[in-house]
């Protein structure tokens, strides 16, 4: 058994991501969105995080997934980054998992598309494939880089 690597995970629809837990500051229920007028697709809007403005990011356009059903209000799972945190808007927030990274893959093959851009690759877990996300790409969508 390699080197371990701490993920924290969550679901957007079907799919299923991790990110690096020392880029998580936290993980927050759903809060009011106020709206940012003429902003990319992906964000949502703003959050007021105990006074601290976040940018609120919603992969679901990019990564071409149907929009979430009424009534299921997304979780927050904020991350650190080199300026400020973003929230990433996720459908249901999964555990925190030790993956070898000897199990690390490429993008597999039957990854299209957006998705494809947005993963640095995949570990095969029991019955399921874990997206491992790349924030830096994922964030770079709400700032057009």
């Amino acid at each position: 058994m390699g080197r371990q690597r701490k993920l924290s995970t969550f679901y957007l629809d079907d799919l299923f991501f991790g990110v690096e837990v020392t880029r998580v500051q936290e993980v927050i229920r759903y809060h009011e969105l106020t709206r940012v007028p003429l902003a990319p697709e992906v964000v949502q809007g703003l959050i007021n995080l105990r006074g601290q403005i976040v940018t609120a990011v919603d992969l679901r356009a990019p990564l071409e997934l149907r929009d979430r059903q009424n009534g299921h209000e997304p979780m927050n799972v904020v991350l650190r980054t080199e300026d400020e945190p973003v929230s990433l808007l996720v459908d249901r927030i999964g555990d925190v998992l030790d993956v070898d990274e000897d199990a690390f893959e490429p993008p597999p093959e039957t990854l299209k598309g957006a998705v494809r851009k947005l993963i640095r690759g995949a570990y095969k877990l029991d019955g399921t494939l874990l997206l491992h996300l790349d924030v830096s790409a994922a964030i770079g969508l709400a700032y057009g880089s």
